[in-house]
């Protein structure tokens, strides 16, 4: 059974460990990190202050997806707008082991669920390069559905055009999703 936490520090070393080539911590991290690969101490400071306090703390919620074997997948929250009604996921990353087991899907539901019952959120959205089906097809699974934006948002990446793909659902469409 899947479930979601808080982020804790010590997940880094086995989140990051998921991204094997640089392609795909890219696409985990849309171009965040300066470097690649990145250290715990990196993901870290992204996420904490010096504190030791969220980042963000009432706009950034970064949560880790647990199975009964240990850490299975991770994601952030944050808020996109001052009422706190959208909320945007992102850093959306599976245990690469599990990848094409329906852990991504149980995953973005859980946060869905999260951000609607929870968080009390009208909107959540995501975005994701046009050159990752499977995570585009994941969250179309998971119940997202396409937006259409005026401009498109386009990254360069090791010197190629990656085009983001935007992605939302709506709190009242949550609740008419099949449960699985």
């Amino acid at each position: 059974m899947l479930y979601l936490r808080q982020y804790k520090k010590e997940d880094a070393a086995v989140i990051i460990s998921w991204c094997r080539d640089e392609m795909t911590f890219r696409r985990w991290t849309f171009n965040r990190y300066d470097k690649y690969p990145i250290t715990e101490a990196d993901m870290n400071r992204k996420y904490f202050d010096c504190n030791g306090d969220c980042a963000e703390a009432d706009n950034f919620y970064p949560m880790t997806a647990c199975d009964e074997h240990g850490i299975a997948g991770h994601f952030i929250m944050r808020y996109i707008d001052g009422s706190q009604k959208k909320l945007r996921l992102g850093f959306v990353i599976v245990d690469d082991t599990k990848r094409g087991c329906g852990y991504g899907k149980r995953m973005i539901r859980l946060a869905m669920d999260y951000a609607f019952r929870i968080a009390g959120a009208e909107l959540l959205t995501i975005g994701v390069f046009d050159n990752n089906k499977p995570a585009y097809n994941c969250y179309k699974a998971a119940g997202f559905r396409d937006v259409q934006l005026k401009q498109q948002e386009v990254y360069e990446v090791s010197g190629e055009e990656w085009k983001v793909l935007e992605l939302a659902i709506k709190r009242e469409d949550y609740f008419y999703l099949p449960q699985d």
